[in-house]
C-alpha cells in the first residue's frame, strides 16, 4: 500500500470517527440489508438441509397421497386407507389423521396432538420404539384402545420417562400406553410441529370415536421393492380414481416431490426477502451518497488547501471515494456480525436451524464494497472537480 493510500485511509477513518452518530445513521441501511440477506439465506439453507435430512430418513420410495384440497378430510379417507393397503405392489401403508379432543390423566386434562395411524406407521416412518412396542393388526382384534406416545408426551402427561402400562382417557375411552417413540430426528409429514408431542392411536379406533370422521389428511405407502415405486403409484392412482367415481380429487406424490414443493416455497420466499433487502441496501447507498455530498460541502476549505499545496484531482477523488467505501464496508462488517448473532439466537431459542453461508457473507462483503464505490463516485467527483481558488473562498 502506497504512502498516499495509507494517508487517505487514515483521513477516511478520522472522518468516520469524527462524526460517529452521523456515520452510524448513514450505515444503518447497509447494516439492515446485510443482516436481512445473510440471515434469510442462512435460514433457507438450514431448512433445505432439514428437507434433505427428511428425504434421507424416510427414503426415496415413500409415497404420499394427499386430498385434492388441504381441508378435504372426508369420511371416505378411511375407505381410501383400506384400498391403498390392499393395492398390488404396496407392502406398507398407513393413514395420518388428527383427532380433536382432550386427554385426561387422573383429575388433570391435557390437549396434546392425537394422531390416527395404521399398524405400519412406525415402520413406514422408520422410527424406532425406545420402550415397549408398536401395535399390530392382530393386537387390534383383542382391543383397539392402545397408544404409542412421543417422548415429550410421556413427561407432560405422566411426569415420568417410561409410562408403559399407564392409562389415559380420550373421548370417553381408556387407552393403555403400549410404547414410547425414540426422539424424532426428521421433520414429519404433518401439520403439527413435532411428533415428539403427539399421541398415536389406531385409525380404526379413531374412526369409531369420531363417527367415521377421523380427519385423515394424508396416506403414506411404501412399495414391496424400490423398483416398484412407479407401478405402485400407478396402481394406487387407478384404485382411488375408481373408488371416487372417476374423479381425481387427490394427489399421489413421491416423497422427493413433496419435499421439492416445500423447497421451492422456501426458495421463492428467500428471493422475495432478499429483494426487499436489496432495496434497503440501495437506500443505504443513497444515504452514503447524500452524507458524502454534505461532507464535501463542509470540507470545501480543506479541499482548497490540499489542492493549493499540490494535491491532484485524482488524489482528492481517491480520498473521498475511499471514505465512502470505508463507511460502506464498516456497515457491511457490522451487519455480518449482527447476522451471525441473530442466527445463533434463532438456533438456540427456536426450531429453526440456520446454516452460516460463507458464500452469502462473501457476497455481502463484495456488495458493501461495491455500494461504497458506486455511491461514492458522485461526491468524490464533485470534490475533485473543485477549483482550488473557489474552494479556498468557500465559507
Amino acid at each position: 500500500m502506497s504512502s498516499m493510500m495509507r494517508g487517505n485511509l487514515r483521513m477516511a477513518m478520522s472522518g468516520v470517527r469524527g462524526s460517529k452518530w452521523r456515520s452510524i445513521l448513514t450505515m444503518l441501511g447497509i447494516i439492515v440489508g446485510i443482516v436481512s440477506v445473510v440471515t434469510v439465506v442462512g435460514i433457507g439453507e438450514g431448512v433445505k438441509r432439514q428437507i434433505t435430512g427428511t428425504l434421507n430418513h424416510y427414503g426415496k420410495d415413500l409415497i404420499v397421497i394427499q386430498p385434492g384440497r388441504p381441508d378435504d378430510t372426508s369420511p371416505t379417507a378411511v375407505r381410501d386407507a383400506e384400498l391403498v393397503e390392499k393395492t398390488p405392489d404396496v407392502k406398507l401403508s398407513s393413514p395420518l389423521g388428527v383427532v380433536s379432543g382432550t386427554v385426561r390423566v387422573g383429575n388433570e386434562t391435557f390437549e396434546p396432538t392425537v394422531l390416527a395411524v395404521g399398524a405400519d406407521a412406525a415402520e413406514l416412518l422408520k422410527q424406532p420404539i425406545a420402550y415397549g412396542e408398536f401395535w399390530s393388526d392382530k393386537d387390534l382384534e383383542e382391543t383397539g384402545q392402545v397408544a404409542v406416545i412421543g417422548r415429550h408426551v410421556a413427561d407432560k402427561l405422566f411426569d415420568e420417562p417410561v409410562p408403559l402400562g399407564r392409562s389415559f382417557t380420550f373421548r370417553g375411552q381408556t387407552f393403555i400406553v403400549r410404547g414410547i417413540f425414540s426422539p424424532f430426528a426428521a421433520v414429519p409429514f404433518s401439520p403439527t410441529a413435532s411428533f415428539d408431542n403427539a399421541i398415536f392411536i389406531p385409525y380404526q379406533t379413531a374412526a369409531e370415536l369420531s363417527h367415521d370422521n377421523a380427519g385423515i389428511y394424508a396416506l403414506l405407502a411404501r412399495p414391496d421393492k424400490p423398483e416398484n415405486l412407479k407401478p405402485a403409484i400407478g396402481n394406487i392412482t387407478d384404485r382411488l380414481r375408481n373408488e371416487h367415481g372417476g374423479a381425481k380429487d387427490f394427489t399421489v406424490l413421491e416423497s422427493s416431490e413433496t419435499l421439492n414443493t416445500g423447497g421451492e416455497t422456501i426458495r421463492l420466499l428467500t428471493i422475495w426477502i432478499c429483494a426487499v433487502a436489496a432495496i434497503s441496501l440501495f437506500i443505504g447507498g443513497v444515504g452514503i451518497m447524500n452524507i458524502m455530498l454534505l461532507t464535501v460541502t463542509e470540507r470545501m476549505h480543506e479541499i482548497g488547501v490540499r489542492k493549493a499545496i499540490g494535491a491532484t484531482s485524482r488524489q482528492i477523488l481517491m480520498q473521498f471515494l475511499l471514505e465512502a467505501t470505508v463507511l460502506s464496508v464498516l456497515g457491511g462488517a457490522i451487519g455480518i456480525v449482527l447476522s451471525l448473532g441473530v442466527q445463533g439466537l434463532l438456533h438456540a431459542y427456536t426450531d429453526l436451524k440456520p446454516v452460516i453461508s460463507w458464500q452469502a457473507i462473501a457476497i455481502a462483503t463484495g456488495v458493501s464494497v461495491a455500494i461504497g464505490i458506486v455511491f461514492g463516485v458522485a461526491p468524490a467527483a464533485k470534490a475533485a472537480s473543485k477549483d482550488p481558488i473557489d474552494a479556498l473562498r468557500h465559507e
